[in-house]
């Protein structure tokens, strides 16, 4: 869980889901939400709390920044790793990352045990993902180039080729483009683009 991202490619979820699972008189619901920092959790989870004020247990995992792992999880009074891990692991076998789930329980006034707990948080965090909107994501390195207006014609005849994609113009006094290529295939973009001796390139940060 604590493994940074190989590649650049990951799952995430693009919209909430919920769901309900009943056990001898309890009920779990699951909510699970986009996070793409840890930093935003703390106001979801506020909102949650005052939403469901009434229930007996507030139970969580979530999982984040994939290239820079993210991830924690409470169980909010049950047992030692009765709720917050099997929620943990229901994310992590859906290879999910930008992700929280929050497991509200309602107690029925039977205590299911430990097996019975770990069951009820596991099966409503599942629930909850499979009703989420599912998102693949792609890493990108970002890069300007300039060059003289001059060599507009063999940057163009070049450039549609290789593996950038132009995000937009950035014209002056000499062209210019933004482009993005996939962290995998960075390597290979750039040696593309040798031969255009009078074009300049620099890495800059994500504008997207």
């Amino acid at each position: 869980m604590l493994e940074s991202l190989k590649g650049d490619h990951y799952k995430t979820i693009k919209t909430p889901g919920e769901s309900l699972f009943k056990d001898r008189g309890s009920k779990f619901i699951g909510l699970a939400f986009p996070l793409s920092d840890e930093s935003d959790f703390a106001a979801i989870q506020e909102k949650i709390r005052k939403e469901y004020y009434d229930a007996r247990h507030h139970c969580y995992a979530y999982r984040c920044q994939p290239l820079n792992p993210k991830w924690r999880f409470n169980d909010d009074g049950e047992p030692a790793h009765s709720a917050g891990t099997p929620i943990l692991n229901a994310i992590q076998s859906c290879d999910l990352w930008d992700v929280g789930v929050i497991v509200v329980r309602y107690f029925g006034g039977t205590k299911l045990g430990v097996g019975g707990l770990i069951n009820a948080y596991r099966t409503a965090a599942e629930e909850a993902l499979k009703k989420v909107k599912p998102l693949d994501v792609y890493l990108y390195r970002h890069y300007e180039i300039r060059f003289p207006y001059s060599a507009m014609d063999d940057v163009m005849r070049i450039l549609p080729q290789t593996l950038f994609e132009i995000r937009d113009e950035a014209m002056a006094d000499d062209a210019g483009y933004r482009l993005r290529v996939r962290r995998s295939q960075n390597s290979q973009a750039l040696e593309q683009i040798n031969e255009l001796y009078q074009l300049k390139i620099k890495e800059i940060e994500d504008h997207d």
